[in-house]
């Protein structure tokens, strides 16, 4: 079986709308390891975007998965629940941050999860104005699209968003956007267009994810927090690509002091399985009547046997602190490559969620190009990159949190010689 072959089945088949990163179809996959269907081997620097952090194949996760699979795969949670379930959401209650009474639920997707936040919010305080930043990715349902904060290629095409949806900007130091100036939309937003006795939540992500892996200033986080205290306003932390070790620690907002009123978390909940959760305080998620928040498949009890695996090994490998050594690592590398390299123009992020963006160094305007040139190098000596931003220009780094030293150090040099291919053109 060869790739190319696969591929032409692929555009006969599957809908053009369904993008794509790489034509390496993925036969096994081990830990940081992936090798495709025709014996090829690469180390991967994407995880299933933030998914796998506990890495492929987890010996726990899958222990924890094909025993549940022995017992049933599914009942519907609303129809004949499940104890391990009960018990999943108690862990994430506690651990979620804020000290306050919490209750979760359980869905399938990330964008599921954003979707039930504000559905919670507006419930809960009568409201229906939602305000969140330029360049936020929430997922692609309607409501995602809407909250979302780039057009191409997420909204290009697709109608009218959904109503009483306001963006502000978000900040990004190398494109000249501070606190202030989000502050300032903010404030031109309820002067002109939005009173705030309307809004209903402020939903940011602690670090932007596709917007490119720029984390939200402290400032920031707690202007959002007062404004929020100020008019009754729920504040939701959007931490789907964040959450679970990526950042050095279980959630990104355990950093800032102070707490969201609902959380959203997926990708690295269950290892690799569907599954995804908003968990928050009490009297928020007890807004809505039995049955209006929920899904056949939400919660599904292999997602469910996953997760609780998936928190076993963080605490068990310590995963936080070997998220904060190995992002260390990478911003020294990275610093070191950029002794030789003007492209690079910012290195950033927290724990293990790193990324690096380039510009042209004549005119410093982004540089997609570069970005692309650097990710095809690097994948053709079997290292797999995945790029980021709303310019495109953004190389952002999510391996597994659990990759062996000797995969980590090989990837290193990988990076470096993929950097110094590009610049060669």
């Amino acid at each position: 079986m060869q790739n190319a072959d696969i591929a032409r089945r692929r555009d006969a088949a599957i809908s053009r709308g369904v993008g794509m990163m790489t034509q390496i179809y993925a036969d096994r996959a081990l830990n940081a390891e992936v090798w495709d269907v025709e014996g090829n081997r690469y180390i991967d620097f994407a995880a299933g975007i933030a998914v796998v952090n506990t890495g492929h194949c987890h010996p726990k996760v899958m222990a924890a998965v094909t025993e549940q699979m022995g017992r049933f795969t599914h009942t519907c949670h609303q129809v004949m629940p499940y104890e391990n379930y009960i018990r999943l959401a108690e862990r994430l209650n506690d651990k979620v941050p804020g000290d306050f009474a919490k209750k979760t639920i359980f869905v399938t997707t990330g964008a599921e999860a954003c979707e039930n936040a504000i559905k919670i919010a507006r419930i809960a305080t009568g409201r229906n104005a939602v305000i969140a930043f330029g360049g936020g990715f929430h997922g692609r349902t309607f409501m995602g699209m809407s909250l979302t904060g780039k057009v191409e290629p997420y909204k290009k095409g697709f109608g009218a968003m959904m109503p009483d949806v306001f963006h502000v900007p978000f900040p990004m130091g190398p494109h000249g956007i501070s606190t202030a100036d989000a502050m300032k939309g903010m404030e031109k937003l309820f002067k002109a267009d939005l009173d705030p006795a309307r809004v209903a939540a402020i939903i940011f992500e602690p670090v932007q994810g596709e917007g490119g892996f720029y984390p939200a200033p402290a400032d920031l986080i707690r202007a959002i927090r007062k404004i929020c205290d100020d008019h009754g306003i729920v504040m939701i932390a959007d931490e789907v690509q964040t959450g679970f070790a990526r950042t050095g620690a279980l959630f990104a907002m355990e950093g800032y002091g102070v707490a969201a009123d609902l959380t959203t978390m997926a990708k690295g909940l269950a290892g690799g399985l569907p599954l995804a959760a908003v968990t928050g305080r009490a009297d928020l998620m007890d807004a809505a009547n039995p049955g209006g928040l929920g899904g056949t498949y939400a919660g599904n009890p292999l997602g469910i046997a996953a997760a609780n695996a998936v928190l076993d090994v963080i605490e068990e490998e310590d995963l936080c602190t070997r998220a904060n050594e190995l992002g260390s690592r990478l911003k020294q590398k990275l610093e070191e490559i950029r002794a030789t390299t003007p492209e690079i123009i910012d290195i950033r992020g927290p724990g293990f969620m790193v990324a690096v963006e380039f510009a042209d160094p004549g005119t410093k305007a982004p540089d997609a190009g570069f970005t692309g040139r650097v990710r095809m190098e690097a994948q053709k000596r079997g290292l797999i990159l995945l790029t980021c931003g709303v310019y495109g220009n953004v190389v952002r780094f999510l391996a597994p949190i659990t990759i062996p030293e000797a995969h980590f150090t090989e990837a290193l040099g990988i990076l470096e010689q993929a950097v110094a291919a590009a610049r060669q053109g």
